[in-house]
C-alpha cells in the first residue's frame, strides 16, 4: 500500500521552515538570551513576507467576486429581498 501524500499545507510550511533554516541562516542565532533570539526571529519573518509580496506581480483591477449561490440566483428571479447580512447590520 503506497504511502499517503502530504497536504499541501504542510509542503508549505516546510518550503517555509526550509526557507529560514537555509537560506536565512537561522539555526544559529545572532544574539544571546531569549528575547533578542525572538526578536530576530520575528524581524526575519516579516523580512521574508516582504521579499515574498515584493515579487508578486500588481494588481490594478479589482478582485473578482465569486458567483451567486443557487439560493442567491432564485432569490433574485422571483424578486424576494435578500436580508441584509450580519456583518452590516450594526451599520
Amino acid at each position: 500500500m503506497p504511502a499517503p501524500k502530504p497536504d499541501a499545507g504542510r509542503s508549505g510550511v516546510e518550503g517555509t521552515l526550509n526557507e529560514f533554516a537555509h537560506g536565512q541562516g537561522m539555526r544559529r542565532c545572532r544574539y544571546r538570551g531569549q528575547p533578542k533570539a525572538h526578536l530576530q526571529h520575528v524581524l526575519t519573518a516579516i523580512a521574508v513576507n516582504i521579499d515574498r509580496l515584493s515579487g508578486l506581480p500588481l494588481s490594478e483591477e479589482a478582485p473578482t467576486s465569486r458567483r451567486p449561490a443557487a439560493v442567491q440566483t432564485y432569490l433574485d428571479q422571483h424578486r424576494v429581498p435578500r436580508p441584509k447580512s450580519w456583518r452590516s447590520l450594526g451599520t
